[in-house]
């Protein structure tokens, strides 16, 4: 018969009750997942971040041993598939394929905002970071980026930039372009890129921070003309064409993130076996090839990571809008 002294006693209920209470949190994510997997896109089908976000699920189904099905909930510029997934349940069986739009962007720019991006998801991974390239019509007299900026310090509020939209990434991106150098432009938001490039292809408007992927065509046959690309590093696809922060604003960087969260409270065993299943599928051979095809880079990192890269752009972001005076749409 085995004797415990009196001094012992409280030591091995401390250590009993312990156990018994991480029993359930323990029992709970070994069998994960057991069913299938929501992957919400905050936008429409045939886009950008669906495509992505396809990629990755038909990747995750392999890893996880179940379906990850593409969940479409568009409107309110990806906000309401945000909302969705920010008040579901936290275990793991409904995950955001979240933007630059939604997460960050969205948290600078609307004080009303229906969540926090900080405080109502758990960030899982980044999965990769897409650039813009800026493009002008073809009859704009400047060659370089350098050359813009002399031709809008001497013709002041007469150039302007198109938009998809108010508050979107490009435009955000042509609001940082005239704080950092130093001149002034109109904005003309349209409701989309498309509308937003073609008014450029048509001449309605003078240049824009164009997405690299639907620009590439007119780029090529002439429609417009490439001065600069936005991320830090030159884009495989337009490898001549030099960034802008080489081209005269050193430290300019804009980069749509592409990255998983889910929502906030998910099991810390949950959100490393996804953050694990999406490094797995980020580091195959074919779908890093299928994202870097579109002008994308790979991003693979831990939560850490991302929540890291998410306080800093949030940041970023609250500082232009405020130094530009930026309205809520």
């Amino acid at each position: 018969m085995i004797r415990f002294s009196t001094q012992a006693w409280p030591k091995a209920c401390a250590l009993l009750v312990s156990i018994v209470s991480a029993r359930p949190a323990i029992a709970q994510e070994p069998g994960y997942p057991a069913r299938a997997v929501r992957m919400v896109v905050p936008f429409p089908a045939g886009g950008g971040t669906d495509v992505i976000g396809r990629l990755l699920a038909q990747r995750l189904t392999s890893s996880l041993k179940q379906q990850v099905i593409v969940d479409n909930r568009s409107g309110a510029a990806g906000r309401i598939g945000a909302e969705y997934v920010a008040k579901s349940a936290p275990d793991g069986y409904t995950l955001l394929m979240a933007t630059t739009t939604v997460i960050i962007t969205a948290q600078a720019l609307f004080p009303k905002l229906p969540y926090d991006s900080l405080k109502d998801f758990a960030p899982v991974s980044p999965v990769s970071t897409g650039t813009y390239v800026l493009v002008v019509h073809p009859s704009v007299p400047a060659r370089s980026v350098k050359q813009l900026i002399a031709l809008a310090k001497a013709r002041p509020s007469q150039l302007n930039f198109a938009s998809s939209g108010p508050g979107d990434t490009n435009h955000l991106s042509g609001e940082l372009f005239q704080l950092e150098a130093g001149v002034r432009l109109v904005h003309v938001p349209y409701k989309g890129a498309g509308p937003g490039t073609l008014s450029v292809i048509m001449g309605e408007t003078d240049l824009m921070f164009s997405n690299i992927v639907p620009a590439m065509p007119p780029v090529r046959d002439g429609r417009l003309r490439p001065l600069g690309i936005t991320s830090a590093k030159r884009s495989p696809i337009l490898p001549d064409v030099p960034t802008i922060a080489e081209s005269g604003l050193p430290g300019f960087r804009v980069e749509t993130l592409y990255a998983v969260l889910a929502p906030a409270g998910t099991p810390a065993g949950i959100v490393k076996r996804l953050n694990e299943a999406t490094l797995e599928a980020l580091n195959s051979a074919d779908l890093k090839e299928r994202i870097e095809a579109d002008g994308s880079q790979v991003l693979p990192g831990t939560p850490d990571t991302l929540r890291k890269i998410m306080v800093s752009e949030i940041d970023k972001w609250t500082k232009v809008i405020k130094r530009a005076g930026i309205k809520p749409p």
